[in-house]
């Protein structure tokens, strides 16, 4: 998954996305555990980057809605 196709996400279907993500992830994590590997090795990777897309996209929307209220805030001094 694109990094621009995350940032146009809704917050509520990337937080599904995220859960869903995991999941994925903690079942790919047991079968290596138990000493099968995945159909696609490829896709362990695939999933940690697109985790960390999302997790990025999410706290670089946070970070920009508290620099807004910090500007607004210090707009009125």
């Amino acid at each position: 998954m694109k990094f621009k196709d995350v940032k146009k996400m809704p917050k509520d279907e990337m937080d599904k996305k995220l859960y869903e993500m995991k999941i994925e992830l903690m079942k790919l994590n047991a079968q290596i555990a138990v000493g099968t590997t995945p159909k696609n090795t490829k896709q362990v990777r695939d999933i940690k980057r697109t985790l960390a897309k999302i997790e990025t996209s999410k706290q670089q929307s946070f970070e920009k809605k508290v620099k807004s209220l910090k500007a607004k805030r210090y707009k009125s001094l």
